[in-house]
């Protein structure tokens, strides 16, 4: 008989450096590589890793060589870089519209001895070539780069930036392919997508996951590779589903300090694949054994689990020191990286760094820790299925006096509960939607930013839960943080519900 079809299979190559012996080392790069090295394993990819002194370009080219001989068309192949980015003057005059070409800086590089180390750098002309040799032979590619080129941040935060010094003066191309590859652009590649952590004039900042140092876009990658962008459970990531969901959780993870970059901008359709979460299974078994395919058109699909929020890490409680002499709140004794209450200046500070809450007093400090408890059991929430909202205009930080607009268009199920914690600690009722009733997209429109100054977080959950009882916990006046998460715990934690978090920092001037 017939061998079943072959499946197209997914290789992957994973680099992360957290160690520069010639420049600024970084905290959680290798920490990203390992995390999207376990996602991907599990997943069935083939996967080759390096981390540190590992990630020489020689070996990362060999690795790279050898997956596209073993690959075929269909195939795919995923490569990840967690690290410094750098720039340079281009390589090929005319070359670039800034001047200016970017590069993977490796921990062999040396500013200082440009000449003897320049071999450890990957110029963006260079993975142009790379990525040239598999599409010729009909293989997808996928680059994630959790890195950045260039641009600064308005809002003071103290994690390390994904960015290495700019090489200002002109080098010797490091190799032939630096030169080639300056004639093929992002735009002639049919079947390759880049996705960037930030837009260039942005930078990439480590931030505190789960009380560590990360990548937001490495974080959120990992999830997606575990299966929590496949919204309709069939097996495929497309570009879409994959767009939607780093969209939102990179935001979450940031709070709200990156936008991420894809390339290209726009799907090439709308059932484009990116990432393929099976290997190597004959595609009648993995027809047969499908489970639902009432709403794919008769494509293989499976459940998705929603899992609880303790399940994916939350633990009801806060890391917190406290600069000063004050009692500890409760729920304020968790590990990792630690939020920062300045007793003496009323200032309350994320692991960040930044400036959340002013005028926090033993009188209100409790509300403050509870409404962070709950914005990370929202955050769990929001990494299995999260929704989309907007604030227009896009800042990372606004000013006193600066006008705004809030959107939370229609989900794709039937009850809606909108809210706000404030950077009080105060909880407050926006909107409540459910089935049977008239309901539209959610506006706020012309909000004025005033006093006090802090960190809120526009809420906004979709379910097909009932919601009416959530719905008069939010009503009442005198409701607390700790009072709803106990009503959220109750009706939604381990349901299915999609979650958006819009943060909003303020301050009195920029």
């Amino acid at each position: 008989m017939p061998l079943p079809a072959r499946a197209a299979q997914t290789h992957a190559l994973v680099v992360g450096i957290d160690q520069y012996p010639n420049d600024v080392s970084l905290d959680g790069a290798v920490r990203d590589a390992e995390d999207v090295y376990r996602a991907m394993s599990a997943a069935g990819f083939t996967v080759r890793k390096f981390t540190n002194a590992e990630a020489r370009k020689d070996d990362i080219r060999k690795a790279w060589t050898d997956m596209v001989a073993e690959a075929v068309a269909g195939d795919t192949i995923i490569f990840t870089y967690a690290g410094h980015g750098a720039q340079m003057p281009e390589l090929v005059a005319g070359d670039e519209a800034d001047g200016l070409d970017e590069f993977l800086q490796l921990p062999g590089f040396d500013r200082n001895r440009y000449a003897e180390t320049s071999n450890e750098i990957i110029v963006d002309n260079e993975m142009n070539a790379w990525f040239g040799e598999a599409e010729s032979k009909g293989v997808h590619v996928l680059f994630v780069s959790d890195s950045c080129f260039s641009g600064g941040m308005s809002r003071s935060v103290t994690g390390k930036s994904r960015l290495a010094p700019a090489v200002t003066v002109k080098l010797a191309p490091p190799s032939q392919e630096a030169l080639a590859g300056a004639n093929l652009k992002e735009i002639d590649f049919k079947q390759v997508t880049v996705l960037a952590a930030s837009l260039e004039s942005q930078p990439t900042p480590e931030v505190i996951i789960d009380g560590e140092p990360r990548g937001a876009l490495s974080w959120s990658f990992a999830r997606a590779v575990e299966g929590s962008a496949d919204r309709d459970g069939d097996g495929v990531i497309t570009r879409i589903e994959l767009e939607d969901y780093i969209f939102s959780n990179v935001k979450n993870r940031s709070e709200a300090l990156q936008v991420p970059n894809f390339m290209p901008q726009v799907a090439r359709s709308e059932g484009e694949v990116v990432v393929r979460l099976t290997r190597g299974i004959p595609v009648e078994t993995a027809t047969v054994a499908a489970t639902d395919t009432s709403d794919t058109g008769g494509a293989a699909t499976t459940p998705k689990a929603i899992k609880p929020a303790r399940e994916l890490g939350w633990t009801g409680s806060i890391a917190l020191q406290i600069d000063g002499t004050a009692d500890r709140p409760k729920n304020a004794d968790g590990t990792g990286t630690p939020y920062r209450w300045d007793v003496a200046g009323g200032v309350f500070y994320t692991p960040n760094g930044d400036v959340a809450a002013e005028n926090v007093g033993a009188d209100r400090i409790q509300a403050v820790v509870d409404k962070y408890v709950l914005l990370d059991f929202l955050k769990a929430l929001a990494s299995q299925n999260p929704g989309s909202v907007s604030l227009t205009p896009a800042k990372d930080i606004y000013a006193a006096g600066n006008r705004l607009r809030f959107d939370a268009p229609p989900g794709r199920y039937p009850n809606m509960l909108v809210f706000n914690l404030a950077n009080t600690g105060e909880v407050q009722f926006l909107d409540m939607q459910v089935a049977g009733t008239a309901s539209s997209q959610f506006k706020l429109t012309d909000v004025e930013v005033v006093k006090p100054f802090g960190a809120d977080h526009l809420i906004t959950i979709w379910t097909a839960e009932p919601v009416d009882a959530i719905g008069a916990v939010l009503a009442d006046k005198a409701v607390t943080s700790e009072t709803l998460l106990k009503a959220l715990l109750t009706r939604l934690d381990g349901k299915e519900a999609s979650v958006a978090i819009q943060p909003l920092y303020t301050r009195e001037t920029l």
